[in-house]
Parts: structure tokens; C-alpha cells; sequence
């Protein structure tokens, strides 16, 4: 058995909470949000027998997409010494990150 948490970009979760749904995956989902664009994503949390975890990366990686975005990088207001005005920055958001953990003990209440 195998714990696994997967966070992926909010516009990605409602549709791989479905695939899950569909696939048999019990899944519970946290709010969270992503340390470098400060935008809300989702944190899915599963545990998945290991015979299923192949199965399990394969949904994951056909409905979450990595896409680009443009952004302009800023400096908070407090730190700025002087008026600053970046250039846009195309960067890579979206995906799924996944951490697989061994567990020891599962059961039921």
C-alpha cells in the first residue's frame, strides 16, 4: 500500500478528481496554495495498493498539462528601493507533483 499526495494547478483538479472517481480511487482534496505564483492548487491525498500505482500515474499524467504562463515578476513594495517595472516572464506552471510514500498499516473505523 502505498500513501500518495499529488498537487496539481486548481484549473487540472476537478477533472482528474473525476477520472479518479471513475478509475475507483478514493481521493480526499485540500485546498492549497503554490509557493512561487501564490495561486491556489490542489493537494489530492490517496492510498493506492501497490498493484494500482502504475494505473494511478498514467491517470494523473493524461489529465493534468503543463502550459506556460507570462508573468511579471515583482518585488514587494517594502523591499523595493527604488520604482520597479519588470519584464514579463514566461514560466511553467501546471502538471501534477507526486510524493509516494511506503505504509506500513492501513485499515477502516
Amino acid at each position: 500500500m502505498k500513501l500518495v499526495f499529488a498537487i496539481v494547478q486548481d484549473a487540472d483538479a476537478t477533472a482528474l478528481i473525476r477520472a479518479l472517481s471513475e478509475h475507483a480511487f478514493e481521493v480526499t482534496k485540500l485546498a492549497s496554495t503554490g509557493g512561487f505564483l501564490r495561486e491556489g492548487n490542489t493537494t489530492l491525498i490517496m492510498g493506492v495498493p501497490d498493484e494500482r500505482l502504475e494505473e494511478l500515474k498514467r491517470l494523473v499524467r493524461q489529465v493534468c498539462r503543463s502550459r506556460t504562463r507570462l508573468v511579471t515578476p515583482g518585488v514587494p513594495i517594502a523591499e523595493q528601493s527604488e520604482p520597479f517595472l519588470g519584464e514579463p516572464v514566461e514560466v511553467p506552471v501546471g502538471g501534477a507533483v507526486m510524493f509516494v510514500l511506503g505504509i506500513d498499516e492501513f485499515f477502516k473505523v
